[in-house]
């Protein structure tokens, strides 16, 4: 195991917030514009505490979504600049917490702390796993030509290139083409 549980769900996390973006997204749209958006993400990811379900606090998972793409593709040093100013702002105070079916595991804010503050802050631990283990390297951006989608390397030999199978074949597929493309100019 390379990190904790709770470190890889919340790597997991940004990966899927900051790929609604219109730019990394399946569908070349952004795809986190309404509070519809919004609830449908985080009810495939494990959120306690509080929510607003608005379109303030939808901007401000948009302006947190921003900083995490940020952050994700600094090198190491300059992500513990970002990451300490995240949990100051956040004001986390680190602690454990066992709720539904999670054994015990990182909070830092209050459970009343809005939504945006939350993610960041959840964030911002998961990053500190991440710095303290030397291992930003696996904090990626995908290598397609046309994707910006991000994605955590969790294999063993952290070899992973792209965000998706898809992204992989697609390509692949293109190698392929341009080999042959050669191969029958000779």
């Amino acid at each position: 195991m390379l990190f904790a549980p709770d470190t890889e769900e919340a790597l997991e996390f940004v990966v899927a917030l900051v790929n609604t973006e219109p730019a990394a997204s399946r569908s070349g749209a952004d795809e986190l514009t309404t509070v519809g958006d919004l609830r449908a993400l985080i009810g495939r990811f494990t959120y306690s505490g509080r929510f607003d379900w608005d379109d303030d606090e939808l901007r401000a998972v948009l302006r947190t979504r921003d900083l995490l793409r940020e952050v994700w593709t600094l090198d190491r040093d300059e992500a513990v600049t970002v990451v300490n100013r995240m949990l100051r702002n956040g004001r986390a105070l680190p602690y454990l917490a066992r709720h539904d079916d999670y054994d015990w595991h990182l909070h830092a804010t209050d459970p009343d702390a809005p939504l945006a503050v939350r993610m960041e802050v959840e964030a911002a631990l998961a990053l500190i796993d991440v710095i303290r283990m030397n291992e930003t390297g696996r904090l990626r951006v995908c290598a397609a030509d046309d994707c910006t989608g991000l994605f955590v390397d969790l294999s063993k030999n952290g070899s992973k290139r792209f965000c998706t199978v898809r992204c992989g074949n697609r390509m692949n597929m293109i190698a392929h083409r341009s080999r042959k493309h050669l191969n029958g100019n000779r």
